[in-house]
């Protein structure tokens, strides 16, 4: 990663569960960081947050080289504030975008651990969306990014792995049933996905040319938005 990349001023956001979470950074160094879990919703929280942001570090938003947000998988919702949010600043301000993966950020909160990192959000209706990353050095992907039940997924492991995020808080009984000593837990901090965790891949993405203009920036559902879902259901039952 060049030094001009590894300096450039980036504000990250993630609003792909009901975790919201932002960050200042300048490269790889943390200025400010904010998170918040319930309470008001993500959108009355956005602008608050960046102000907030703004202020503890006196950086202005023209200040700013690149942003980025997560894309998804995660609360169709929750992606589309984010999503809106920060292309509006990004508009403003002329500036690009990173997107990353929700599942990617939150592997990230087990940079440098010697298993691999099995990363798991409850997507509801019985379903995880998860993926499988070696995360000891460079990210990179052992199992891609999916939406399915719990069991399926847990029939990928088959060292023992780390397990992180929501998902498998909520379906740790299962996964100590199907896995047995594979499966080790993360702290429960680091479930808890924190965008400042995403300045590495930022900077990469910035680095390799994936950032976007704000019109590009496109959401990463994996499974097809309710209202979809029950039209098709509809159109299938005529």
């Amino acid at each position: 990663m060049s030094s001009t990349v590894a300096s450039l001023k980036i504000l990250l956001l993630d609003t792909a569960t009901n975790c919201l979470s932002m960050a200042l950074c300048d490269g790889e160094t943390v200025l400010a960081a904010r998170s918040a879990i319930g309470g008001p919703s993500t959108a009355a929280r956005l602008n608050p947050f960046m102000k907030s942001l703004l202020a503890e570090t006196g950086i202005v938003p023209a200040a700013l080289d690149a942003l980025a947000v997560t894309i998804g998988p995660g609360s169709f919702t929750g992606l589309r504030v984010g999503m809106a949010f920060v292309k509006g600043i990004a508009l403003a301000i002329d500036r690009p975008v990173v997107p990353l993966s929700s599942l990617e950020l939150l592997a990230m909160n087990a940079r440098g651990s010697a298993l691999p990192v099995c990363t798991m959000y409850d997507a509801r209706k019985g379903e995880v969306y998860a993926a499988v990353y070696d995360c000891n050095g460079t990210l990179q992907s052992i199992v891609p990014e999916t939406v399915v039940p719990p069991q399926s997924f847990l029939e990928s492991i088959t060292t023992r792995a780390l397990f992180i995020g929501d998902g498998a808080v909520r379906y740790r009984e299962l996964i100590e049933q199907q896995l047995g000593e594979l499966a080790v837990f993360a702290e429960p901090p680091l479930n808890e996905p924190q965008a400042a965790a995403g300045v590495v891949l930022a900077l990469a993405g910035l680095a390799s040319g994936k950032a976007l203009q704000p019109a590009a920036l496109l959401p990463r559902y994996l499974r097809l938005p309710e209202a979809e879902i029950a039209r098709a259901a509809v159109k299938k039952a005529l």
